[in-house]
């Protein structure tokens, strides 16, 4: 008898939600299209893998193929062009989150602290803009703006005393620079929203408090909106290290060319050429698989070293 009770103990939360999920039947129903879309388009193609893993012939089809192992791993680190594609992708996604990571939490900071509403209306209006455009648009506004010819930068750095005009998008020298500078600039106000909601969540008696005791601005903001937004932080951290190896393929794409490609040319600009352009597919889904495993990997030892440190992870 103990034990029955023990089991129906045991049952009772499962039973429970299952109980939620017939109850609220109608908001489960509209999950249905969200869990369509990652099964379709997610979860579906993961068998196409295993055409990392064989020598793909398109006449053959994947069942067809012959099986060659590793061979497809091996062809791709001895190709220079993809330890290229290595050294780029680290290179530009590192930059980015150094640079673009911090940027949405200084911005939030400052704007939690500006008092007049119209005034902080504005600027989020205008920061957040950039975010609504696609890279094909935003890439049109750059090579306009960035133009050696008749480009607004390049006519502000002539006006400065700069007598050559300075190729931005053509020449390796600037072409990190412009596309870690211009991500930051779509990315930077989106990326606040998060942490001004965090900010706002924040219990105003600690800033009541705070300034009984004479603390400044910039000693609430240290002691008091820091730590408290530390853990979104963290999580962010997290998922931005676990997609280091995403360097931005939608930017890259519409704003690089052959001149820079020794600069430019990541992981998945290589993979699009090699798979789409050359029709080398067996190669490109080598690339892309080896490309994953590094990132979930990456993802999973981040997450346990945040959690060793802060307590703090996703999972």
């Amino acid at each position: 008898m103990t034990s029955a009770l023990k089991a129906k103990r045991q049952l009772s939360p499962a039973l429970r939600e299952f109980k939620g999920y017939i109850k609220y039947w109608d908001l489960c129903l509209m999950l249905l299209p969200v869990i369509a879309y990652f099964i379709i388009f997610k979860y579906i193609p993961m068998g196409g893998i295993v055409i990392a893993f064989k020598d793909f012939k398109l006449g053959l089809g994947v069942s067809g193929s012959e099986w060659v192992g590793l061979a497809n791993f091996v062809d791709a680190f001895r190709t220079r062009f993809f330890i290229r594609a290595i050294r780029n992708t680290l290179i530009i996604s590192v930059l980015k989150l150094c640079v673009g990571f911090p940027a949405p939490i200084i911005l939030a900071l400052l704007l939690n602290e500006v008092r007049h509403s119209g005034y902080k209306r504005v600027i989020q209006t205008i920061s957040y803009l950039p975010h609504f455009l696609s890279w094909i648009i935003m890439a049109g506004i750059l090579s306009q703006l960035l133009s050696p010819n008749n480009g607004a930068v390049n006519g502000l750095l002539k006006s400065l005393g700069r007598k050559d005009p300075v190729p931005f998008l053509l020449d390796n020298t600037y072409f990190r620079g412009t596309v870690v500078i211009s991500d930051v600039w779509k990315g930077v106000g989106w990326g606040s929203i998060l942490y001004l909601a965090a900010i706002s969540s924040i219990d105003p008696t600690l800033y009541e408090a705070a300034i009984c005791d004479g603390a400044t601005r910039p000693q609430r903001v240290r002691y008091i909106t820091i730590p408290c937004i530390l853990p979104t932080i963290t999580i962010m951290l997290i998922l931005s290290l676990g997609g280091i190896l995403d360097a931005g393929f939608d930017q890259l794409l519409n704003l690089y060319s052959s001149a820079v490609y020794e600069t430019g040319d990541i992981i998945d600009t290589y993979v699009y050429r090699v798979g789409l352009v050359d029709w080398n597919y067996k190669l490109s889904t080598a690339i892309g698989l080896f490309k994953n495993v590094i990132g979930f990997m990456l993802v999973a030892g981040t997450n346990a070293v945040a959690k060793a440190i802060s307590g703090i992870g996703i999972w």
